[in-house]
């Protein structure tokens, strides 16, 4: 122990009071659970609930709150098995798949022209000549500016009606696109959007293809815009709800 101490004692001031992770390095990249939380039409809004929130009898402040969510709600995981039969629930997504390096594909200035545009295969082949092929086991984050929307639903699904899904219009991702990121043997693929697959799909089968091959998604990225092209590492921690299709998500992102 004395000699952990001595050691300690002789590092330079900085570094005895230099936070391990650079502060400014971090990027928050989920939105806030809350009333305005957009979530899927046929889905239920998340509930929050006081329960006890003031002083308590004896004296002492005392805080507690229940809430309610779907899975798929706000920033969140698609497990493999949400459209992969015998795919990994999300508690069996191991962490070393759910911590790893981020590529961005940036494809806003399309999807500006277009609210239904999809990321395509000629999109990926474009970012793979500028910056060499997707790395295996990275996690590939398509970027789209949705977020400029949220949390406006109207804006950010296409539509606000309840229960409406036959009017969304949001961008995604092309089947094609998909299957390219399967051979590149990813990790799993974030979006900031409602979903991988683009509003008016009918089929899902983006999802298909991507939670059947075993990588999973991450839907309603926030603050996409602040990540570089490449370089930075992404930590997406679900809670750990077993057996589950998916569940809401912290995600940051570590930049170089």
């Amino acid at each position: 122990m004395r000699s952990y101490i001595v050691l300690f004692l002789c590092l330079p001031v900085a570094a005895q009071t230099r936070p391990a992770i650079d502060p400014s390095k971090l990027v928050d990249l989920t939105y806030d659970l809350d009333e305005k939380t957009v979530y899927w039409p046929t889905a239920k809004p998340f509930e929050y609930q006081r329960e006890t929130w003031g002083m308590s009898p004896g004296g002492y402040w005392y805080a507690a709150v229940r809430f309610a969510a779907s899975e798929h709600l706000g920033t969140h995981l698609d497990a493999p098995i949400h459209f992969g039969k015998g795919q990994a629930s999300t508690e069996q997504v191991p962490l070393s798949k759910l911590v790893a390096p981020a590529v961005v594909i940036d494809i806003a200035q399309a999807c500006a022209a277009n609210h239904d545009y999809l990321l395509s295969a000629a999109d990926i082949g474009k970012w793979e000549q500028a910056n060499g092929a997707i790395p295996a086991g990275s996690i590939a984050v398509v970027r789209t500016g949705w977020g400029r929307y949220w949390p406006d639903r109207k804006g950010y699904m296409g539509t606000d009606a309840p229960g409406d899904t036959a009017h969304l219009h949001f961008p995604g991702i092309a089947k094609e696109a998909a299957l390219l990121m399967v051979q590149r043997k990813i990790a799993g693929v974030g979006i900031d959007t409602a979903s991988m697959d683009y509003g008016p799909s009918k089929d899902f089968v983006t999802h298909q293809v991507l939670n059947g091959a075993g990588i999973y998604g991450l839907e309603n990225i926030a603050n996409a815009e602040k990540l570089p092209v490449k370089g930075a590492i992404l930590i997406a921690l679900p809670m750990k709800i077993k057996g589950g299709s998916g569940g809401p998500v912290r995600i940051a992102a570590l930049l170089p």
